[in-house]
């Protein structure tokens, strides 16, 4: 199997305002396209254009290719869930909307802290083990956007997950809040296979600030971001979402002249994340001073982080989801009094209240 799969979160659309209007005849162009090179791997999901994925990946695919040619990958909505039956339910609808009668790569999709209730007391992980044991999944697994210890403890917890799902970019490597590296090194600990989603961090990587993009030699943008992730080990596939034909025709043309990053490229992602990390929008160095000033133990630069990431590279969603998780089980920046004793301890002298409210005012 080639290590590119076709992410079928964001496709090409008649109206960008329509979620409903996905242009079939250029989706399915890219599709042969895809399918031309010897690529056959395709990831949607339930909630994807509210269920139009599914139904698209079934006219471009499906009703165009032979079953064997090709693999599916598809996601029970963790999120979603109302009952056990309602499993059944969705995982039903699925298949009828991607018009299978089983899926080859099945997860419980954004398994996390903030929904351990859903997946505990429905037991989402019984409900798949028994799909894989009536042939309706080949391969199981789990996608996360969540910390490498809860990552740990649900793969310690359930051994028979095959594969994770992690979201892993340069960018993200090493930053606190999304852990990559971490996360990885978990997945690794415990011999899982890994599918890497926002590899261009939805597209954040390949419209570089200028500045960041002159230190780039004689790579592109999408190239240096993908030889990064192919050159870590256990690493079963990337997924991109592609809507436009140009994208899909230099995905693939990097996957298929795939060489490892050198030192020397290795020093120039180093330099570009350096370079987008340094521009920050809320000047916070992270130092901590602030939590023990602060009267109710509200983890200031924590929040300050995911603002800045989310701003930084535009990443609504997936931060947001990473806000969601945190303050399920923590103080949110809410419950903040403005007693201002914080100000006095901040070494950067930020006006702490403020930007609390802009971090208010940007996730909730």
């Amino acid at each position: 199997m080639k290590k590119l799969g076709f992410g079928l979160m964001r496709l090409p659309l008649l109206d960008k305002n329509n979620k409903s209007s996905i242009n079939q005849e250029q989706f399915n162009k890219m599709v042969d396209y895809f399918m031309e090179n010897g690529f056959n791997y395709f990831d949607t999901a339930y909630t994807y254009f509210d269920g139009n994925s599914e139904i698209a990946f079934k006219k471009a695919v499906v009703e165009r290719y032979p079953r064997e040619s090709f693999l599916i990958a598809d996601k029970l909505p963790i999120f979603d869930l109302k009952s056990t039956q309602h499993m059944y339910e969705i995982f039903d609808k699925q298949l009828e909307r991607c018009g299978v009668d089983y899926f080859d790569y099945y997860m419980l999709h954004n398994i996390s802290t903030k929904h351990e209730e859903k997946y505990t007391k429905i037991d989402s992980f019984k409900f798949i083990k028994d799909k894989k044991k009536e042939g309706k999944i080949k391969h199981i697994g789990i996608s996360c956007h969540d910390s490498p210890e809860f990552l740990e403890n649900i793969l310690k917890n359930h051994p028979e997950i095959e594969f994770v799902q992690l979201q892993i970019n340069y960018i993200d490597w090493t930053n606190n809040t999304i852990q990559s590296m971490k996360c990885y090194e978990v997945a690794c600990k415990y011999k899982k296979s890994i599918i890497v989603m926002e590899p261009l961090k939805g597209g954040a990587l390949v419209d570089i600030p200028n500045k960041s993009r002159k230190l780039f030699q004689g790579m592109s943008p999408v190239e240096g971001a993908f030889r990064f992730i192919l050159s870590l080990d256990n690493i079963m596939i990337i997924l991109s979402g592609m809507n436009k034909f140009e994208q899909i025709k230099e995905n693939t043309k990097i996957i298929d002249n795939f060489k490892p990053l050198t030192k020397m490229e290795y020093e120039i992602l180093n330099n570009v994340r350096n370079r987008i990390v340094c521009d920050k929008t809320i000047d916070c160095t992270y130092c901590n001073y602030c939590i023990d000033a602060c009267s109710i133990n509200i983890n200031i630069p924590k929040f300050f982080e995911l603002y800045n990431t989310q701003k930084l590279l535009k990443q609504k969603h997936s931060i947001g989801m990473y806000y969601r998780n945190y303050i399920s089980k923590n103080i949110s920046p809410s419950e903040c009094v403005k007693c201002n004793n914080c100000i006095d301890y901040c070494p950067q002298h930020i006006n702490i209240p403020r930007n609390l409210e802009k971090v208010l005012n940007e996730f909730e």
